[in-house]
């Protein structure tokens, strides 16, 4: 079965084209990914705006063209905290179907989890036991899973997101050190009060999923180009993490755009994005984070595009 799923974020639009078989992806048609920012100001005025409208419906009109290269079976949309969280949210799912043919799914924060760990896990052994905890930073919330093999047993959907953060607390460019605690102190606290105590211990293994995590894995090793075959499976260390953050936060914006290994797309929001990661692998005492190319597109792949 072919199926075309597009992932409408708060801070980026993405399309997978995949053929699924015996329920695993069997071959990666097509996959993109473009920054489109259609959370912008939605944590302060509740609303998308049309601006950002706009720019999300240029990427999906392109898209589109894509999807019809490929003839799939099925085209469908997950939508995301931007969304969900936004009053004109429904009528935005409304005209991406009407508009460009793909059928909406504004997720809860219990679907996203449950598919972002589905496609986090989809190529590991099933019988690999290793408590996991899945790592999304978004651009309007992070969501953490907790499982092992296959099996989910615990998420938590936070309103921790590099837009939301970068919104709420940078105002200098390059960020202020007081701006920098204020942020980091703010996502420590909503990262530690979505996670019981008890669910973190024994968690031996971080994998962190999307843009900020593959952004770092390739910053780390100054890939131009992007490479997603050296990205996935990467392991970064906290030490390197905190140096990256360091190096990035001291750049203007105009200057950080060049980092090796980064989009300039997502320059904006980095620093915010590394330092929730950072305080994601600080509340499980993790000194490591493995960086997978497999996400919330193959969860919804594999789940959703079945039952279309």
């Amino acid at each position: 079965m072919r199926t075309a799923v597009v992932d409408i974020g708060t801070n980026s639009t993405r399309l997978l084209v995949a053929d699924v078989e015996d329920g695993r992806i069997a071959a990666e048609l097509e996959r993109r990914s473009t920054v489109t920012r259609l959370g912008q100001g939605v944590d302060a005025g509740g609303r998308l705006q049309e601006e950002a409208i706009g720019r999300t419906f240029d990427t999906l009109a392109e898209y589109r063209r894509l999807i019809d290269r490929h003839h799939p079976d099925t085209a469908l949309a997950v939508l995301t905290s931007a969304v969900r969280d936004a009053d004109n949210g429904p009528r935005f799912a409304r005209a991406v179907q009407e508009r460009f043919g793909l059928a909406p799914h504004i997720l809860s924060g219990a679907q996203e989890a449950r598919l972002t760990f589905a496609g986090a896990t989809s190529e590991r052994d099933p019988a690999d036991l290793t408590p996991t905890a899945v790592i999304d930073v978004g651009g309007g919330s992070t969501e953490i899973v907790i499982g092992a093999g296959h099996r989910a047993r615990f998420h938590a959907s936070t309103q921790a997101g590099v837009v939301r953060q970068t919104e709420r607390h940078i105002r200098s460019d390059p960020p202020a050190p007081d701006e920098l605690r204020e942020l980091r102190a703010d996502v420590a606290r909503i990262l530690a009060a979505a996670v019981p105590r008890e669910e973190r211990r024994g968690v031996s293994r971080g994998i962190g999923v999307a843009g900020t995590a593959t952004s770092l894995g390739a910053i780390s090793q100054r890939l131009e180009p992007y490479d997603p075959s050296r990205v996935h499976g990467y392991r970064v260390s906290r030490g390197e993490c905190e140096r990256i953050l360091e190096r990035l936060a001291a750049l203007p914006l105009k200057e950080r755009r060049r980092t090796p290994g980064l989009h300039p797309d997502r320059a904006p929001t980095i620093v915010a994005g590394v330092i929730i990661l950072l305080e994601a692998l600080a509340l499980f005492d993790l000194r490591k984070l493995e960086v997978s190319e497999h996400d919330i597109l193959r969860g919804a792949a594999l789940e959703l595009g079945a039952a279309t």
